[in-house]
């Protein structure tokens, strides 16, 4: 029996708990998840592995999501992008400067972030049809 390969998910979120909830949240709905902390660090990282989903705050230290989203689309086109931010004016920039990427907002319930998630990969798997 071939097992289907885990799906990726490259999470940068500066904040230590909500990285921690967030992964936890979407390895128990069976994604892969790696965790880091700033935008410059997961940059190398889409550079060198294979993601489905980059999961980007949008306020970071160093590089922010919107740049981090940028550069993703350079090194890795196939990787999808979703942004959390709560902060309503940077999420008018996310949508206008990263048109195809999802946007949500906090506070939200981590069965909304899990649904999300879920319906990034089925709108994908749909268009394939």
């Amino acid at each position: 029996m071939n097992e289907l390969p885990q799906t990726r998910i490259l999470l940068a979120e500066d904040e230590e708990a909500m990285r921690t909830y967030l992964s936890r949240a979407l390895e128990k709905a069976g994604y892969s998840v790696v965790a880091v902390d700033r935008g410059t660090e997961a940059l190398p990282l889409l550079e060198a592995e294979h993601f489905d989903l980059l999961l980007s705050d949008i306020v970071m230290p160093e590089m922010d999501g919107i740049e981090l989203a940028q550069r993703c689309n350079e090194v890795s086109p196939a990787t999808k992008v979703m942004f959390i931010t709560g902060f309503a004016a940077v999420t008018l920039k996310a949508s206008r400067e990263q048109p195809r990427a999802k946007v949500l907002s906090k506070p939200f319930h981590l069965k909304d972030l899990v649904l999300e998630v879920d319906r990034v990969f089925r709108t994908e798997e749909a268009a394939r049809l």
